[in-house]
């Protein structure tokens, strides 16, 4: 019967430490966002594609197709995005974060953007993260506005 409540116990201990660590990375993701909306706030989109996955393997898929690239998804931002005040106020609402592994966070949200000078817009998004040298990083985007 000791052996059994030993045994029990390291198991909700082990549970627990693991509950910890999948809620921090979650944290961690969120505030990866959060960053990301203030950088787009100050209209710096070269520190809001910091969260990204600088790579070629990048993917963006959006209502114009799928882009492929860290430095063509910054390229389609700028051309969209040319000024602050096209930017608007952005804002994000995680509705779902999810640990699929170790290495790999989905998070499902709506976005947000305010604008003065010309129509709001919202609309929802998928993000794929995964962990790339102990940093978590989006390594595909599917946003739909």
């Amino acid at each position: 019967m000791k052996n059994l409540f030993l045994v029990l116990l390291l198991f909700i201990c082990t549970s627990s430490i693991y509950a910890q660590t999948k809620h921090k990375d979650l944290v961690k993701v969120e505030e990866i966002l959060n960053r990301q909306a203030t950088d787009w706030n100050n209209g710096d989109l070269e520190a809001f594609m910091q969260g990204y996955w600088k790579s070629q393997k990048l993917k963006f898929i959006g209502s114009r197709g799928i882009t492929y690239g860290w430095q063509s998804t910054l390229d389609n931002y700028k051309k969209g995005y040319p000024d602050k005040a096209t930017m608007g106020t952005l804002r994000f609402e995680v509705l779902q974060a999810e640990k699929q592994s170790k290495k790999v966070i989905t998070l499902i949200g709506k976005y947000y953007l305010t604008r003065t000078s010309k129509e709001n817009v919202e609309g929802i998004f998928l993000l794929v993260w995964r962990k790339i040298k102990g940093q978590w990083l989006i390594v595909m985007d599917q946003t739909c506005g």
